[in-house]
């Protein structure tokens, strides 16, 4: 049997929202790899043989991946939203770098609607014009980096989505990015907390800026923040594409 390796996207959390391409990936895997809640996501079936894993093991569940397609098994290693935004398409290859007799395995990487379009699309077109994705978390990263990047962004007025803004961990971090975006922009730009979009728990809350908090964020939220030219139609929020 020759082995193989999908790195898919699950979406949001709406079954719905998985593509067919995706969908039938898992129809065809023989193990499925990920983090605890999005491998929780699969349904068990006989055959098919499921690897959750903890947090930061990215590195490790790309290692076992390359394994088990090397002993001929379908693997799919699954990550919420895109595999390639900030998950595990970036890791595999990582992975396998460093095991260049491995370059010819059979690889995959699958698309997914990510969290910051999903909750783009509930509120509007927040995001029209130019953006930039920032991941919030120093897992990987210094956050003297994230603040780096961040105070450019506002400066160079985009839009703004950001990914893992607030952790029982590093609760204060988000004050800090607040008080950035406060140095930066104007009072009245519209950030978008946009939490479990597309589940049961869905929430989006749409405030000026001088009314954010850092409470209103979570690890369930993706948070949006528009660009000068940003604004409210009747219960949308959007950012025209002229340019501004």
């Amino acid at each position: 049997m020759t082995g193989w390796i999908t790195v898919a996207g699950l979406g949001p959390g709406d079954d719905a929202l998985v593509t067919p391409q995706v969908a039938q990936a898992l129809d065809q895997a023989t193990d499925v790899i990920g983090y605890i809640p999005y491998v929780a996501r699969v349904a068990a079936r006989p055959g098919l043989a499921l690897h959750p894993s903890d947090n930061r093991v990215e590195l490790d569940r790309a290692r076992m991946a390359l394994d088990l397609a090397a002993d001929g098994r379908r693997v799919v290693i699954v990550s919420s939203g895109d595999p390639g935004v900030f998950a595990m398409a970036s890791a595999l290859f990582e992975a396998l770098e460093g095991q260049p007799d491995r370059n010819d395995t059979d690889i995959r990487i699958l698309p997914g609607i990510t969290a910051m379009l999903a909750a783009a699309a509930r509120a509007g077109a927040p995001l029209g014009h130019d953006f930039c994705a920032i991941n919030l978390s120093d897992n990987l990263k210094p956050f003297d980096l994230i603040e780096h990047r961040l105070r450019h962004a506002a400066r160079g007025d985009f839009a703004m989505a950001f990914y893992n803004p607030r952790s029982r961990s590093r609760p204060q971090q988000f004050a800090r990015v607040l008080e950035i975006l406060r140095q930066e922009c104007t009072p009245e730009t519209l950030i978008i907390f946009a939490r479990a979009v597309s589940t049961p728990d869905e929430c989006l809350t749409t405030v000026p800026l001088s009314q954010a908090v850092p409470q209103m964020a979570d690890m369930r939220t993706v948070v949006l923040v528009g660009n000068s030219a940003t604004r409210r139609v009747g219960r949308w929020v959007y950012t025209p594409r002229g340019a501004n």
